[in-house]
């Protein structure tokens, strides 16, 4: 009896763990179903919400799934959506408020973000709506962010492409709720501040020292202007390469990286609230250009500001292009050069942090990117009081995704 008593548990006990084994089969198949129909929705969400920016007379660009050689990148932050809050206030049109490039370089070692002015005076050229059909003829001497109204994102597109003399096929348009939902699905963005900024006009509120920003805050720090260094475009420029340095700290760090949630969070918000060029709408092409993005070093991706200067008498308020510098800044983006960033680049809008440990990319005596003995890129500290260096672009402003930086208080 005894032993017929211990098979009867030992069946009962394998008769529970079977049961335990097909619920825990029946959970993860469901769980994968869930997850496949999530992709799908996601990913018809993303198609349906395109846009086409190619020219009539052009091929749509291809997508380009594994990822090789350079790409050029346009984010478009637009104002005056349609589904934005009635607090961020209203215009006659549509404007293309924020505009970044972003250039790979085709060895995927270096990226260069360029942040062009909203207030550039630039030449436009004709454009054709790719949505209504309608078209406007070409203008000269007019500001940057007149583009959407004109066109849309595919006259952004044309207009960039005109300015830096790049080929851009793939691009973002972003609404002000797409900047929130973004900043709260990676749980927030650390910033620092040298000194207080309080701004009426966008809302912040913020005391010096370190703060975690998320929500309406986050949009009120990228939106600032006149709490910012001398109240410019170009000092809300440098203040946002604060911001948007942090976040890809963030997002190349491994909690953001390996957390499924924060993942599945920031797809679903460029599901909802961000569209995309048809030509970036394959989930394969996305996914390659974050495994891209992964490889690339902080201390070799600079964040820049399209050169130019507030101090053109014709144009009060606008940012003129200092031609010389652009010039040299686009023919080294188009032979995929890294940029050397001196430490005194840094725009009117923004401070080192006296707090971190600055660490630059290194140069060799001929100007070109110095490495360590297993390939990857080295770094030096900062001085600084350091003068342009060999290979650097005189004139050129901004910082390293690496550097630890602060937004600096209007007129301090």
């Amino acid at each position: 009896m005894p032993k017929h008593g211990r098979h009867e548990h030992g069946a009962a006990l394998r008769g529970w763990l079977k049961a335990v084994g097909l619920v825990a089969a029946i959970a993860v198949a469901s769980a994968a179903s869930i997850a496949a129909v999530s992709v799908w929705d996601l990913s018809k969400q993303i198609v349906d919400n395109s846009i086409d920016i190619s020219s009539p007379n052009d091929e749509t660009p291809p997508d380009i799934g594994q990822i090789s050689g350079s790409f050029n990148l346009l984010v478009v932050g637009i104002d005056n959506d349609v589904d934005q809050a009635e607090a961020f206030g209203e215009r006659d049109a549509t404007l293309n408020d924020v505009n970044i490039l972003l250039h790979v370089s085709a060895d995927h070692t270096s990226a260069t973000v360029v942040s062009i002015p909203r207030d550039l005076i630039t030449d436009q050229p004709a454009c054709t709506n790719t949505t209504t059909g309608d078209t406007t003829s070409a203008l000269t001497g007019v500001s940057f962010n007149t583009a959407f109204a004109r066109g849309g994102l595919a006259c952004v597109v044309n207009t960039a492409e005109e300015l830096t003399g790049l080929d851009i096929p793939y691009a973002a348009q972003m609404s002000f709720n797409a900047v929130v939902q973004m900043t709260d699905a990676v749980g927030g963005v650390s910033v620092c501040l040298a000194d207080p900024i309080k701004d009426d006009y966008s809302g912040l509120d913020l005391p010096a020292g370190t703060s975690v920003i998320s929500g309406g805050t986050a949009l009120a720090f990228l939106r600032t202007r006149h709490g910012v260094g001398d109240g410019s475009d170009l000092s809300r420029i440098s203040s946002q390469q604060v911001y948007m340095s942090s976040l890809v700290r963030r997002l190349k760090s491994d909690d953001t990286l390996t957390d499924i949630t924060k993942l599945y969070a920031l797809a679903n918000v460029a599901a909802t609230n961000v569209r995309l060029s048809t030509s970036l709408t394959s989930l394969d092409t996305m996914v390659s250009m974050a495994q891209t993005l992964r490889t690339v070093d902080l201390a070799t991706m600079a964040l820049v500001q399209y050169p130019g200067t507030t101090e053109d008498p014709d144009y009060p308020g606008k940012v003129v292009p200092t031609t010389d510098v652009a010039d040299e800044l686009f023919a080294a983006i188009e032979a995929d050069q890294p940029l050397n960033l001196a430490s005194d680049s840094l725009g009117t809008g923004s401070t080192l942090d006296p707090n971190a440990a600055v660490e630059t990319p290194a140069t060799n005596a001929d100007g070109t990117p110095a490495t360590n003995a297993d390939g990857t890129p080295a770094t030096a500290t900062a001085d600084p009081d350091a003068t342009v260096g060999p290979g650097a672009i005189s004139g050129l402003q901004g910082q390293t995704a690496q550097q630890e930086t602060c937004s600096v208080g209007f007129g301090s």
